[in-house]
């Protein structure tokens, strides 16, 4: 199954919008899709960042257009709580997204430090459950977060969910003690790993389904020219079933990531960092520490993070482009991101976490300028640029443009997701409406 007859014989293809309505349709940008593909799951935010505003998440049946709302916060105000940014379990009818804590007041709002992965089980009336524990007062509890997570990923078994993070407790410590600084980074939940903390559960403070770990040493001021970062985020889980290592041995799980550098010559740049997860899970829980008030969570034992990339000598130093996440081909053998080529053309290029070893995918004469995705076989990117949208070919890097620009005055294309199992793709587009321009859905299928 591919798509040569798109590449050899352009096909006129049109779009489908699948919502419509005075309200925000906004989708994550990964996982949207059910298992299946019969559901796309999507929050009503109408801005990117406005979680803190919203207050509901919806699916849409494929099939029927039939919108349904899954989850409904009842108390939203413009401070919170807030929901949004959902994602689908690979395998089982669940999705996560971001909730925030639900004590949130105009004095203390939705905020990056004060959220938590929400799961929603749908085989189970819509029951809901805290993933992450929190837990903020001392003494802090083993595989609790003390602060927010968000943008999170399920592992293609479903028994990890990978997050960015930040540190209410070092946020707070950070106030008092100029020495203290709240650096974001990334981590993983074990699901099915329950955790009861140890004080009073409140809103601030309560049990998760899962034991949370963090996967990346981040430091306030990284010495030039070294592989110290930070700040470490946009992850991704590297292949189906992890990589394969030079001397042919597996890693069977790994998360990539970008990581904030200090060049040589003191300039800041981006490059690309791995996290190799030992296969006992449960040596992560007991290899970890709780941290303090002025240091975050230990990484656990036997996790070994490096750098990928080194681009400090390349004419445009370090990943660029627009807002981009990280992915990887199915086998592992290739992590994927934007940089900029030797003409300052955003492309799309790929490291091996194996050697290190950086190869150039496309060779367009424009810039992408919204987010790309990997179709579920790992042979075609697509994403936007100008407003039209591309198709890029793994293999060899040949791209055409399979949608133009519209003619009407929608914009902001962006989100765009390939399906789990067809060649069908979902986005995002603002449509003008007499009550102003709302964030719709589109879907674009490719068929013989």
């Amino acid at each position: 199954m591919d798509l040569n007859h798109v590449f050899t014989n352009p096909m006129v293809l049109h779009e489908i919008q699948m919502t419509e309505g005075p309200q925000g349709h906004f989708l994550n940008q990964r996982q949207a899709f059910s298992p299946y593909d019969q559901f796309l799951a999507f929050d009503n935010r109408n801005e990117d960042s406005k979680i803190g505003e919203n207050a509901s998440i919806q699916f849409i049946n494929l099939f029927t257009k039939k919108v349904s709302t899954v989850y409904k916060l009842e108390n939203q105000q413009n401070y919170g709580p807030g929901v949004g940014a959902v994602s689908f379990h690979p395998k089982e009818n669940k999705i996560v997204f971001i909730h925030g804590l639900r004590n949130a007041s105009e004095k203390r709002p939705y905020y990056i430090t004060r959220r938590f992965a929400m799961q929603l089980d749908l085989d189970d009336d819509l029951n809901t459950f805290p993933l992450d524990a929190r837990d903020v007062q001392e003494p802090f509890t083993l595989g609790a977060l003390r602060g927010g997570s968000h943008a999170y990923s399920y592992s293609s078994d479903g028994q990890m969910v990978s997050f960015t993070y930040n540190d209410e407790v070092l946020e707070q410590e950070a106030q008092v003690n100029p020495e203290v600084v709240d650096l974001r980074t990334v981590g993983a939940i074990l699901t099915n790993e329950p955790v009861s903390i140890n004080g009073n559960v409140n809103h601030e403070n309560f049990n998760g389904s899962g034991f949370a770990i963090l996967l990346a040493e981040v430091t306030a001021n990284p010495e030039k020219g070294s592989d110290q970062i930070s700040k470490a985020y946009e992850e991704c889980w590297v292949g189906k079933s992890g990589y394969k290592r030079q001397d042919g041995t597996v890693q069977a799980r790994a998360l990539a990531y970008l990581g904030n550098v200090v060049l040589e010559n003191g300039e800041k740049a981006t490059e690309i960092f791995i996290s190799d997860i030992p296969d006992d899970l449960e040596l992560l829980k007991i290899g970890v520490t709780s941290g303090a008030r002025t240091i975050l969570p230990t990484v656990p034992e036997g996790v070994k993070q490096r750098r990928l990339t080194h681009t400090s000598t390349h004419t445009y130093p370090g990943i660029q482009g627009p807002r981009q996440w990280l992915r990887s081909s199915p086998d592992g053998s290739k992590i994927y991101f934007y940089k900029k080529d030797e003409k300052g053309i955003v492309q799309i290029y790929s490291v091996s976490p194996a050697d290190g070893t950086i190869n150039q995918v496309s060779y367009n004469d424009f810039s992408a300028d919204t987010s790309f995705d990997l179709s579920f076989d790992g042979k075609y990117f697509a994403y936007g640029s100008k407003e039209s949208l591309y198709l890029t070919k793994e293999e060899d890097g040949e791209t055409i443009q399979v949608l133009a620009a519209p003619k009407d005055l929608s914009h902001g294309l962006s989100n765009i997701n390939w399906a789990n199992t067809t060649y069908q793709l979902a986005y995002n587009r603002k449509v003008n409406s007499p009550e102003g321009p709302y964030f719709q859905i589109f879907t674009l299928s490719f068929s013989n």
